[in-house]
């Protein structure tokens, strides 16, 4: 049987009745992208407690597992990813500014040196697939191994996520968009990080 070539996010009353616990998590209104993947209910399923750990960054914690997100979402370029978690990352008090820097990576002026070696990492894991010996003996300087283990998996999780968005151009809901700061546009965000066609 053939599939559909382009998937939709699937509207709740459609979603299979195993998935009632994830639309009773999202207060009745689940967003786009968890809308996306209820077209593979099992997988939606599967992926929901590592989304949770995730999105509030494990041993991380929420800031520095916000870092590890957006700088995951300037390197996939991806848009949705990016909006929905500066909404997050200013809801946890990331000031604007420090948002706007993690599109510059971890060289960046401003960053400590705690932090700007978490960039670092990530930008390894896309670049060679791993963190090298040197950015790992500067990652434990700070963080402990689980931590470590935890900027790998969420880095990963989220490259799941924009691969989806990705491939199928999801758009990003309208009311985080209305939450965004005037200057955090699907324009100025593709300006700096192109889309690949």
């Amino acid at each position: 049987m053939q599939d559909d070539v382009q998937l939709a996010p699937l509207p709740t009353p459609d979603w299979d009745p195993s998935l009632a616990h994830i639309i009773a998590d999202m207060n009745g209104d689940p967003i786009n992208v968890h809308r996306l993947m209820a077209n593979h209910p099992a997988l939606l399923e599967a992926w929901w407690s590592f989304r949770n750990y995730s999105v509030d960054g494990g041993d991380l914690g929420r800031r520095k597992g916000e870092l590890v997100i957006l700088r995951t979402a300037a390197r996939l370029r991806a848009w949705y990813e990016w909006g929905a978690h500066v909404d997050r990352a200013l809801a946890g008090g990331i000031p604007l500014d420090e948002i706007e820097r993690v599109k510059d990576g971890g060289d960046a002026p401003g960053w400590d040196e705690e932090e700007s070696v978490l960039l670092s990492a990530v930008d390894e894991l896309f670049d060679d697939k791993r963190v090298s010996p040197k950015t790992l003996t500067d990652l434990r300087r700070f963080y402990t191994s689980r931590q470590v283990m935890d900027v790998m998996a969420i880095h990963g999780m989220y490259v799941i996520l924009g691969s989806m968005i990705n491939t199928w151009g999801l758009e990003l809901d309208e009311r985080i968009q209305e939450k965004l700061p005037g200057t955090v546009t699907r324009e100025a965000f593709e300006a700096e990080f192109p889309p690949q066609r």
